[in-house]
Parts: structure tokens; C-alpha cells; sequence
């Protein structure tokens, strides 16, 4: 009762890293609420699956196994996830805020009419004083993230109804094992108990997934690039100088709009979360919708031709010139050095 839940999702066999990272906040904010943290696992073949999950410090899983489960469908996952969170009445529930999370989450939220925060970059707790109505709250979920096209952080909070459910982006939050050797309970769900026989009206008949091409993610070293690249011929000396640093190309939201690199290159609020060693935003402005994606990073070169762009507050090193200037004398540099 009133422990926080994370909605674990599982392709192959492994449980994606939104999840595991989910349940790194979800251990740190139940430990500040003094309660328990509890996962929910829905799929096939999930045998030994606990093996990934207790490590991240969760007190209890539930499991609902069954064949007609995976590939992920709607109404099952939906049933389940309603039924058993009007059992367990969790007082925060999160998932990924991803394509399955995306359909999940707010199915769930209105059917249980608890409200649903998206795509949040930060979460907190904290107390809420309610001055019109006379009444303090006090351990609510702050669901933080950027609003009106980025312009401010919002803190939104649901005082009265539960769960508090948001969904977060992968990467957002830090994966951390808890313990290697931290053990739960295990719980298999009868899933004859949560759904009806119309919930698998739907069967996938072939499934493909294509692997994406660019890691951007996983790479120690990105070097980005903004409108203020100015076109896609000075982009294109981005990739020459990543090649030579063994890096991997990001660009922000304005530069893919103006059609300087493909979508699946975008960092930011609408694009990819990431926490390499060394960042280096070449002609990029650094509003929050980019920097809520970056501001992670290690370390943060910002070469500009603008002294006062935004992102030069929160980098290490600002170089200040032209772009097609700046970054042919570094990729000299760095191929002349690397012999």
C-alpha cells in the first residue's frame, strides 16, 4: 500500500535502461517517502528476470508471465497495470517515456483519474501549501520538466488524487546498482485474475525492430551542432572532426529543422539524453529544450561567434569565433597531434 511502483519494460529478455534508471530514482525517492519500492514486470519468459531488477534496491516484484504478453499489446498490459495498481494503491507510479510508455501511461492515468506528468527531466518531493483552500500537502511528487517550447521549468503536482504518474526519458536519470547482493520478494500474478479474454483480441502477427545506426547515447564524445552552423556544408566539417576525436555527431532541435542532420542526431527535450565525457556545442544557442539533454556532461566546450549565448553559462570552456574558422584549425590540430 502506498509504496512507489516502476513499470519495468523487458525486450529479449533484458530490461531496458529507462527502466533500471527509473528504479535507481524510484529507490532514493522511496527511502525519502519511508517506503517501499516495488517493480512491475510484464512480458514472456521472465524467468531469472529478478536477477536484473533486485539489485537496484527493489523490495518487491511482480511478475505477470504468459506467452500472449510479448510482444507488447495495449489492452493486456493496460488491464494488468489498471487492476493491480487498484490493489496495491501506489502512491507514485513511473515508466519510460518511451513508445510503450507513451500508449501505457496515460491509459492508465485515466482510468484510474490520477493525471499524468510527460517526458519529465527531474523528480523530487516536497510540500505544497494550498492558500485559497486552506490546506498544506506535505511528500507530494514535484513532476518537473520544460514547458511553453522550453521557455520555463514547470513543477507540476497532483495533490489529491494517486498515483502521482509521470513518464521520463532515458537518460534523464543515473543508473546505479543499490547492492549486487539485495534481495525482494518475488510475486507471480495470476494474469487469468487481471485480464479477460477480449484484452487479447489483438495478436502481432510479424514484428520488426531496425537497430538504430547512431549511438549517440553511448558515446564518451559528441560534438554538436546548432543552426548556427550556419549550413549544412560547415556540418559536415562536424563529422571530420569527430572522426578524428573518435567521437559521434549530435545536433540540436533548430539544426535538424533546418535539415543539417537526420532526426535520430537530435539531443535535447525531444531528442536524446546524454552524459559523455566531453560535450563540444559548436554553433549552438543553449535553450533549455537542448540543454535539458546535455547538461550532464562531464565537461562543455561551447564555441560561438555569440559571447553571451546562453549555453556559455554552463560550459567549461567557451571559444569565441566562427564556426568554419575554429573548427578546420582544430581538426589540423588534433590530426597533426594524433601521428
Amino acid at each position: 500500500m502506498n509504496n512507489i511502483f516502476v513499470y519495468c519494460e523487458v525486450e529479449n529478455g533484458v530490461v531496458a535502461d529507462v527502466s533500471l534508471e527509473l528504479l535507481t530514482k524510484g529507490r532514493k525517492l522511496a527511502d525519502q517517502l519511508k517506503c517501499q519500492l516495488e517493480a512491475l514486470v510484464i512480458g514472456s519468459n521472465l524467468n531469472g528476470i529478478e536477477s536484473q531488477i533486485f539489485p537496484y534496491g527493489v523490495n518487491r516484484i511482480n511478475v505477470a508471465d504468459d506467452e500472449r504478453l510479448f510482444p507488447y499489446t495495449t489492452h493486456p498490459h493496460t488491464a494488468i497495470t489498471v487492476k493491480l495498481f487498484q490493489e496495491e494503491k501506489p502512491q507514485v507510479a513511473l515508466m519510460g517515456a518511451t513508445s510503450i510508455g507513451r500508449d501505457l501511461g496515460p491509459r492508465v492515468s485515466s482510468a484510474l483519474h490520477s493525471g499524468l506528468t510527460a517526458d519529465c527531466t527531474s523528480l523530487e518531493i516536497g510540500g505544497h501549501e494550498d492558500k485559497k483552500e486552506g490546506k498544506v500537502y506535505e511528500n507530494l511528487l514535484y513532476q518537473i520538466r520544460p514547458a511553453f517550447g522550453g521557455n520555463i521549468v514547470a513543477t507540476i503536482i497532483n495533490p489529491d488524487c494517486r498515483p502521482q504518474m509521470a513518464t521520463v526519458r532515458e537518460g534523464v536519470m543515473k543508473k546505479e546498482i543499490l547492492s549486487a547482493t539485495f534481495k525482494g520478494e518475488l510475486r507471480n500474478l495470476d494474469v487469468k485474475k487481471y485480464t479477460q479474454d477480449t484484452d487479447f483480441m489483438i495478436k502481432v502477427i510479424e514484428r520488426h525492430m531496425e537497430a538504430s545506426k547512431v549511438n549517440i547515447k553511448n558515446s564518451s564524445i559528441i560534438v554538436a551542432g546548432g543552426y548556427g552552423v550556419g549550413s549544412r556544408e560547415n556540418f559536415n566539417k562536424l563529422y571530420e572532426l569527430a572522426e578524428v576525436l573518435g567521437a559521434e555527431v549530435g545536433a540540436s532541435r533548430a539544426a535538424i529543422d533546418a535539415g543539417y542532420a537526420d532526426h535520430n542526431r537530435q539531443i535535447g527535450q525531444t531528442g536524446v539524453t546524454v552524459r559523455p565525457k566531453l560535450y563540444i556545442a559548436c554553433g549552438i544557442s543553449g535553450q533549455i529544450q537542448h540543454t535539458a539533454g546535455m547538461q550532464e556532461s562531464a565537461m562543455v566546450i561551447s564555441i560561438n561567434t555569440d559571447p553571451n549565448a546562453p549555453i556559455n553559462k554552463i560550459a567549461d570552456y567557451v571559444i569565441t569565433g566562427d564556426i568554419s574558422e575554429i573548427v578546420p584549425r582544430m581538426i589540423k590540430y588534433y590530426k597533426k597531434n594524433s601521428k
